[in-house]
């Protein structure tokens, strides 16, 4: 049949409303982020629905995450990310090469498919840029960096790298033929860990066409190829490192090598722990955004969670960044930008917001590092809160406007003390925030354009004043810690401890780090107090910091240790107490042989402010003490027991706690102004964690063998008595399943179960019961 000339003007039939439904209301971005959330399973059936369902499903970034959620071990890449997920599902290879044929439709168009395709494919040496505006500087001395540069602004160096046998060694050809079996970390956005070896992820590098192109980011080079640790030295003016206190296993990560094609780069981001960075390139160029501190990027947006802290950025990848936002900026709002080419080094100090984009294949290598400049900055981002850390990363804008109204009023600052003076004039201009921003995001409320107002007149990176956002109500040793914290509670106190020992000349300095991460000079004076009231000796400048290990304040002196009990609140803290005070006179009581081998109790109380001074009442564990009475934290009919907060009580307190989620009850009763303390000997000789490393095998066996009797002591201990009547009528009753769906109220009348396993049966099903509420709420909350 012959089709006439005229048949092919008429216009095309928009086919999207028909294939797609009721889903024809939604953006094309949101149905390509649900589908990212069904297995490939579901994918595959969803793409025979409709036609431009096909084309949804059939879009390689899709399979790109799908393939990297579902990967389990080292990742190969198969030529395009469909294929290489249909091999991850084990297809028949007959299956997977028909599905390299798609289908063709017309009629469908969308904008944010086609902006993505286009990321996808575009190439890089066509853009021009320019040298940038980052100084750039040769045979620059420590004195003038610390001076100009160092917590000031970013600058370029060159000449670091000219001796290093990495300025000639670390090339693609040449590092595929000395470790193209080694693997090595991938970074992307997905939670599960990805590895590559080399020689598979160069094969990736030359195929791939990915909007974001996995690179190579691995904290862990050196463990991988001891090799790579030769070919380069940290320069000396970053030689200054205060976690190089740590071990190596303790220390959080902070070298990593970095290995990615045109395309691939880091997206916007404050480095860790405002913790301060070098990075220096050996190959390739990199194309660098910079922002100063409290300048977040148009088109970033920071989430600071008000629990613990947890900071979440949400991000553009570098290059839709550099297309589609960059753009938009006036020249005043535009960043510090600059080109690295290979031997520069470039230095981005702490707090600084900062983008990249691999202009054609790099290889580098970056550190992050704390020294004299930055520290106070790293043991503020620790402290317990979110305020403070909003205002680091995001200025004035983390502030409600209640608190912006505040800040107005006490705002006591010298504005010209805290002004970029050294900064040129091209530089300064992204200081301002202009209301342009406020034009392109229509939803800021009035609050906001004040904060942006207030944020151009008084808003700077000074540690006097971002430690004014600090919430003084929260605790290291009580406040939840962030996740996102680049080490552990512990692992902080360890440090501070061991930079206080091995850096005797910079205890000003760390005193004040200690205070503002610990809240050190808080303990500091409850343990002032508690030494003049028993007679003690005041700790001198070696003891003044609490000891790393363990979860309350710890401090060792010459002839005592005082332990400040302060984890889980108030409450978990007299019950603390209590226990310890029974079990040692328990000891005493029988004279038990394990006597000898446990700390003396020198003395023991409850320190607590009373019409705004410090008091203290002595306590040995017995009866309730006054202080205590008041806050109702134990029943009436408990209170006659021998030891009121002893063990059993214990037991029967996180027996109540753990119930607490699921009636919907807050357990953390208590007070921030009642420490219980104990004073016990000091023991002579060094902890087990300071001499597993170098005890002999022969010492190993002794120690067990002497740690097995003492044990044997330990069970030959009288049981604290415990009677059924200690069970309140409602905790008898309480209908509460086992984990494997027996009811505790059949068993524990039908059978002979003693009194002390019904508590630690019923402690772990409502432990289970709390488990999974908070599970819930978490995957709520994401979703």
């Amino acid at each position: 049949m012959e089709i006439s000339q005229q048949s092919h003007t008429f216009p095309l039939e928009d086919r999207r409303a028909d294939a797609l439904g009721n889903l024809k209301s939604l953006p094309d971005e949101l149905i390509c982020t649900i589908l990212d959330y069904l297995t490939p399973r579901d994918i595959a059936r969803l793409a025979c629905v409709s036609s431009v369902m096909y084309i949804f499903c059939n879009e390689e970034p899709l399979w790109m995450s799908l393939c990297l959620k579902k990967l389990k071990g080292p990742l190969q890449y198969k030529g395009f990310w469909k294929k290489t997920v249909l091999h991850l599902e084990n297809l028949a290879n007959e299956f997977i090469e028909h599905c390299r044929k798609p289908l063709q439709f017309d009629g469908f168009s969308s904008l944010f498919l086609y902006r993505r395709l286009y990321r996808c494919h575009t190439t890089l040496d066509g853009f021009s840029f320019d040298d940038g505006n980052v100084e750039r500087q040769k045979d620059l001395s420590a004195e003038q960096f610390h001076r100009e540069y160092d917590g000031n602004k970013p600058v370029l160096l060159t000449g670091l790298a000219d001796t290093w046998p990495a300025r000639n060694t670390w090339t693609i050809d040449q590092l595929l033929l000395k470790y193209g079996d080694t693997a090595f970390k991938i970074s992307q956005r997905t939670p599960g860990k990805v590895s590559m070896k080399f020689k598979d992820y160069v094969s990736y590098m030359k195929v791939q066409h990915d909007e974001d192109p996995l690179y190579i980011f691995d904290d862990k080079f050196g463990e991988a190829a001891p090799g790579l640790l030769k070919d380069y030295n940290v320069p000396k003016i970053f030689q200054e490192d205060f976690f190089d206190v740590l071990e190596r296993d303790s220390r959080p990560p902070f070298r990593w090598l970095i290995i990615g094609p045109e395309r691939s780069g880091a997206s916007w981001h404050v480095d860790p722990a405002l913790t301060s960075a070098w990075n220096t390139l050996l190959c390739g160029r990199k194309r660098w955004a910079l922002y100063p501190p409290g300048r977040v990027p148009l088109g970033v947006t920071v989430h600071v969670n008000d629990e613990d802290g947890d900071v979440n950025i949400d991000t553009p990848s570098s290059l839709q960044w550099w297309l589609d936002f960059y753009p938009l900026l006036a020249d005043e709002d535009k960043p510090i930008e600059c080109t690295q080419l290979p031997g520069e080094t470039i230095f981005v100090p702490s707090g600084w917001w900062h983008c990249v984009l691999n202009l054609e294949t790099t290889v580098a290598v970056t550190q992050n590092f704390v020294n004299s400049k930055n520290f106070e900055f790293v043991c503020l981002d620790m402290a317990p809160g979110y305020c403070h850390k909003g205002v680091c990363r995001a200025g004035l804008l983390a502030l409600d406007e209640g608190s912006l109204e505040n800040i107005e009023k006490n705002m006591s600052f010298d504005k010209d003390n805290f002004s970029y003076s050294d900064l040129t004039r091209k530089e300064k201009r992204v200081r301002t925030l202009r209301s342009q921003y406020s034009e392109n995001h229509k939803g800021i409320t009035n609050g906001a354009n004040k904060s942006y107002n207030l944020w151009k007149q008084d808003f700077s990176y000074d540690i006097n004043f971002l430690a004014v956002f600090l919430d003084r109500e929260r605790d290291h040793y009580t406040s939840p810690w962030s996740s996102g914290n680049c080490i552990g509670p512990r692992e902080m106190r360890e440090w501070l401890s061991k930079l206080w020992v091995g850096k005797p000349g910079m205890r000003e300095l760390i005193w004040k780090g200690a205070c503002l991460a610990v809240n050190a000079d808080k303990w500091l004076e409850c343990l002032g107090k508690i030494c003049f009231f028993h007679n003690l000796p005041f700790p001198n400048d070696n003891e003044k910091l609490p000891v790393g290990t363990g979860s309350n304040p710890v401090y060792v002196m010459d002839e005592y240790v005082v332990k400040i009990f302060v984890e889980g609140g108030l409450e978990s803290s007299i019950y603390g107490l209590g226990t310890e005070l029974e079990f040692y006179s328990a000891l005493c009581e029988v004279n038990s042989p394990l006597k000898n081998h446990i700390p003396n109790v020198f003395a023991s109380g409850i320190l607590h402010l009373e019409n705004g001074s410090c008091k203290i009442d002595c306590w040995d564990g017995k009866e309730v003490p006054g202080v205590i009475g008041k806050c109702n934290l134990i029943p009436e009919k408990d209170k006659c027991d021998v030891f009121p907060f002893g063990v059993w009580s214990k037991k029967l307190f996180e027996y109540r706690k753990a119930g607490s989620l699921a009636c919907g009850a807050d357990s953390s009763a208590g007070s921030t102004s009642i420490w219980p303390y104990l004073i016990t000997k000091r023991c002579k000789g060094k902890i087990f964690a300071q001499l597993r490393d170098v005890l002999s095998w022969e010492d190993v066996l002794n120690l067990a063998s002497f740690l097995g009797e003492q044990l044997q002591n330990l069970h030959l201990l009288p049981s604290p008595s415990l009677s059924i009547s200690n069970l309140s009528d409602v905790e008898k009753k309480r209908d509460l399943p086992f984990a494997n769906g027996m009811d505790m109220e059949y068993v524990s009348n039908e059978s002979d179960i003693p009194v002390e396993w019904q508590i630690f049966a019923r402690t772990l099903s409502r432990k289970k019961k709390d488990a999974f509420i908070r599970l819930n709420k978490w995957y709520t909350y994401l979703i």
